[in-house]
């Protein structure tokens, strides 16, 4: 697989696809320092079964997708889970609180679905500490990590976060939300491109894990949540 970016192609992986979830959601940081200790489970989304509904993917069903994502699940250690020393490889970490939201920028090489699903819900568990309103949350499969622009047909599935919780909703108008991410796109694709310049640095294995300096750097991810 390669990663784009600013025009550049950096190579971190080969594989078919890269599945993503990313989100802004406006926050406090007292807000976010209380999320990240908060468990989460199933019922912080109202209807999981429907996560495809309306988008690319309309008419696959949801299976086993939920089923395993470990009780009492918390962002805190999700999170230091993706960027622990010893995480398992097939994913990039963006987790940060800046400009008063957090903002998350998740790839996965494959369709990691205990992974794509607990990111889902974790998010959707934002919904009682962050500001009013509806805000949304993204899935996609792009080869290159990018954001698609707002009218394509590729999205996997949207869900909406406000209120008690987070629901996946069949159409909505994606033009803010991509356009409040693209920073953080801009901010994955520096990491990329410092896992790509460290990478070159070492002479280790092809599966060895991603370099741990710029995965756990403050400027890709929060230091509250390791």
């Amino acid at each position: 697989m390669m990663l784009r970016a600013n025009g550049k192609r950096e190579t971190l992986c080969r594989m078919s696809d890269s599945f993503l979830v990313a989100a802004r959601l406006p926050i406090s940081r007292e807000g976010f320092e209380r999320w990240l200790d908060t468990p989460t489970d199933l019922s912080a989304i109202s209807n999981p079964d429907a996560m495809f509904n309306g988008w690319y993917w309309d008419g696959k069903e949801v299976t086993d997708e939920w089923r395993h994502i470990p009780k009492e699940t918390t962002p805190r250690t999700y999170f230091a889970s993706r960027v622990a020393q010893d995480a398992a490889p097939g994913q990039l970490t963006v987790a940060v609180h800046r400009n008063g939201a957090l903002e998350v920028y998740l790839l996965h090489f494959g369709y990691q679905r205990w992974d794509v699903h607990t990111a889902l819900m974790l998010l959707a568990g934002a919904a009682e500490f962050k500001a009013p309103g509806e805000d949304l949350v993204l899935f996609w499969a792009e080869t290159g990590g990018n954001l698609f622009q707002p009218e394509d047909d590729g999205w996997l599935a949207v869900m909406s976060v406000g209120g008690q919780g987070g629901r996946f909703v069949a159409q909505a108008d994606l033009t803010s939300a991509v356009a409040g991410l693209r920073p953080t796109e801009q901010l994955f694709f520096e990491l990329a491109e410092r896992l790509s310049e460290e990478e070159e640095s070492q002479d280790g294995e092809a599966d060895s894990p991603l370099p741990a300096d710029a995965t756990r750097d403050p400027s890709f991810v929060d230091q509250a949540f390791l």
